[in-house]
């Protein structure tokens, strides 16, 4: 799998602000995730494929949709598809370059997420 800047593991240049490719416990001053923002992102894992993805994008620290395709079973719509749900549910950033859109994982948000699911 290649990643935008063509570099193994390595962020695309440009993809997300740098406190999302902050280590999850580097991440101490980020909002709290209240009940409703909690069931929709949990909601937006409410899927084997998403939770596939977010993995992909943890492990792979940044790609762009014609990588996930080359990656997992499915057509680019219907990545496109959970990757909108991702989005929607702040757990992902995405950043247009031409014609590509690179994604990465906000890690604000999934130790936000962390933390609020402890709670409960």
């Amino acid at each position: 799998m290649t990643i935008a800047t063509g570099a193994p593991n390595a962020p695309a240049d440009g993809c997300c602000a740098p406190e999302s490719r902050l280590a999850a416990s580097d991440v101490s001053s980020f909002d709290e995730v209240d009940d409703e923002m909690l069931a929709t992102m949990a909601k937006a894992l409410g899927h084997p494929t998403r939770v596939k993805i977010l993995r992909l994008l943890v492990e792979r620290q940044a790609c762009v949709t014609g990588d996930l395709v080359a990656e997992l079973p499915f057509a680019q719509s219907t990545i496109s598809e959970h990757l909108r749900i991702l989005r929607q549910a702040g757990l992902i950033q995405g950043e247009i370059e031409g014609p590509r859109t690179s994604y990465c994982v906000d890690r604000g948000r999934l130790a936000a997420l962390q933390r609020a699911v402890t709670s409960i």
